[in-house]
Order: C-alpha cells, then structure tokens, then sequence
C-alpha cells in the first residue's frame, strides 16, 4: 500500500477578500501561513516524511509546501514545480469578489463558472493585463496552452498528464509524495481518482491546508481516503 498526500494552498489574500484568484500570483494570508504550518505539525504528528514534493508554480501553492516541509525538517527533498498543477484559470472573472459577481450575474450563473466542468468563465484578450503570456514563468508554453479562461474539464486535461508523467513514476518506485495545488487543481485529481461523475465533482469543497491522505494498493488504485486532523 501507498500513501499519497493532497493538500491545498493555506487561505491566500484573496481567499480571505472572497475574490477569484485563478492564475494570479496572489500571497498567503497571514491566516494562511498559519495553517501551512498546522498542517506541517500535523503531519508530524502522524510521523509522515516524504521523498518527494510537487506543486503548482503560484506563491501561494510553493509557500504552503515550504512552510509544511519546514515543519517536518524536510526542505532538503526535490520539489517540482510545475505550471500544470496550478488553479483553474478564470478568465474575466479574477480579481473580482465573488458577491459582487453573484450580484452581478446571479448566484446560478457564477455557480455554473466555479463548478460546472463544461462551464467557461468569460474570456479575457491578449492585450489584458492578466494574461499569461506575459509572465516570464509561461515563457516556455505554446500559445494553446496559454488559456484566455478554462472550465474544470479542460484544468484535468493538463493536470493528468502531469499526474501520469511524473507523479506516478515517483509513487511506482516506492516514493512517499506530497501535493500541495489549489482547489481546481486537486479536485480534478480527485474527479480522477475516485471516477467522479460531473454532478458529484460540483459538490465537493476542499479545504485550506488540510492534509488528504490516499491509500493506493499496487495498481495505484484507491483503497480509501480521508482527512488528517
């Protein structure tokens, strides 16, 4: 048996202001760094220790592992950061509070943007802003891959071939890992691994830096899973 551990991001700034964050490289809370670090003494509790760490290229996402792993004395292990692990992105909508939006356009409609897997928050153009493309850290990816907004079937269309390529090698030979995404990113992990079916994946919440333990047999499939608290 294997156990693998999903954890989201601690609560980022715009958590704690209720906005859509997406790709938007927004910090932890200091709320949020409070619990990367409960988390950390959780799993210390429970005698984890890893081998190896993976994580979106967001701040939020990359200090909320350093901060668990310091806790644990483990930043020596190889983390990959990967932009692949990071939130849906949102398109129009990041940046605004999720009130105003609901205001705006009706609970319904901005329900259908945050859960529905086939729903497209509207877009934004090349010239915003907020576009990727121009964040030195996308410099490397092609313009398909550089989104304009994303539903949560096309975030699992690029967090799998990560999970296949590199994570899974690592649980293969016996590696103990920790991911630490956002709530996007890990529920399309979840959607895959407990073959969720779209109207079971819009209800599930994922907390802010709960550790998620996966216990796999040999074939990588899930025996059970739970929180740690």
């Amino acid at each position: 048996m294997q156990k693998v551990v999903l954890i989201r991001h601690g609560e980022s700034i715009w958590n704690h202001e209720n906005r859509f964050t997406g790709w938007t490289d927004v910090d932890l809370s200091e709320e949020g760094y409070q619990q990367a670090k409960r988390a950390g003494q959780i799993l210390k509790k429970y005698d984890y220790n890893f081998d190896a760490g993976f994580t979106s290229v967001l701040k939020r996402s990359i200090k909320t592992l350093h901060f668990i792993l310091e806790e644990l004395d483990h930043l020596w292990i190889p983390v990959q950061k990967s932009w692949r692990l990071n939130e849906r992105f949102y398109g129009a909508l990041q940046g605004d509070n999720k009130d105003e939006a609901i205001a705006k356009y009706g609970i319904q409609q901005v329900q259908k943007w945050r859960r529905d897997p086939n729903e497209y928050p509207p877009a934004i153009t090349k010239e915003d802003d907020r576009y990727p493309g121009r964040d030195l850290r996308y410099k490397n990816l092609t313009e398909r891959e550089i989104p304009l907004t994303e539903n949560l079937t096309e975030t699992i269309d690029r967090v799998l071939p990560f999970w296949n390529e590199f994570i899974v090698p690592a649980i293969k030979q016996n590696q103990k890992v920790i991911i630490c995404g956002h709530g996007n990113s890990l529920r399309a992990l979840i959607k895959y691994m407990d073959n969720l079916s779209d109207e079971d994946v819009t209800k599930l919440e994922i907390p802010t830096a709960v550790p998620w333990i996966y216990e796999l047999d040999e074939g990588l499939n899930r025996i059970r899973h739970y929180y740690l608290e």
